[in-house]
């Protein structure tokens, strides 16, 4: 009992290492010895359920509850982003790997050992690729903003052409507001906002190129976010 015992607890050992190995290079929150510990403990965990006689799937379950609240300690928002989602999963998986481990199941372990370091290493220049591939052909949505500063007498004017141009696709008009300029003589502010695909910008240029030519406008100028992900 004792050597099989041993022999689960160094086979989590080895798959927690291997998968805290590739987190390590990569100089991730959780690395070599998190990742390895929470392969050992999971392990240690079910092991000792092995070894009372009770059931081994009601620990296994504590044991993810457990490990999720772990994860969610290495994801942080900065900045309207989100880091540590895939340092969360990796845990995950090293606890079920350890899990496997501590049950005796050395292929599933080792099959998940693999599976977690394919998703790690050739998944990720993958996903770069993606990432690489023309703005075009992504899935986004920003936000842009188109401010004009123009003679008090032509506000009307210029709110009803930027309303105009805006409305029409493929932008999407979110508002259009109005402040007075500490100038002299008297101007007007103008700020339309508008969400739309990043390749239409040139759109938005054509219409502040537009409105630049107006007589009365002394200023225009325009603003983009940062590109988000179009709602599912």
């Amino acid at each position: 009992m004792t050597f099989e015992f041993v022999g689960r607890l160094l086979a989590a050992f080895a798959c927690g290492v291997a998968i805290g190995l590739e987190r390590q290079i990569r100089q991730r929150t959780a690395g070599l010895r998190t990742i390895t510990l929470v392969a050992c403990g999971a392990c240690l965990f079910v092991s000792l359920g092995t070894l009372m006689g009770t059931g081994v799937t009601q620990i296994a379950a504590y044991v993810v509850s457990g490990v999720g609240f772990l994860g969610g300690g290495v994801i942080m928002r900065e900045k309207g982003s989100i880091h540590g989602i895939n340092t969360a999963a990796t845990l995950w998986c090293a606890a079920a790997v350890g899990v496997l481990s501590g049950t005796g199941y050395y292929g599933p372990a080792l099959a998940g050992t693999i599976a977690v370091l394919t998703a790690n290493t050739v998944l990720r220049e993958i996903s770069r690729a993606i990432n690489a591939a023309p703005v075009s052909t992504a899935d986004l949505i920003r936000a842009y903003q188109l401010t004009v500063v123009c003679r008090e007498e032509d506000e009307i004017h210029i709110r009803a052409l930027l309303s105009n141009a805006i409305h029409s696709e493929p932008l999407s008009f979110q508002s259009l507001t109005s402040r007075d300029c500490s100038d002299h003589p008297p101007r007007v502010e103008v700020a339309a906002t508008c969400r739309t695909h990043p390749s239409h910008q040139t759109r938005l240029e054509q219409i502040a190129s537009r409105i630049s030519m107006e007589k009365g406008v002394s200023s225009v100028s325009w603003s983009a976010n940062e590109a988000e992900p179009v709602p599912e």
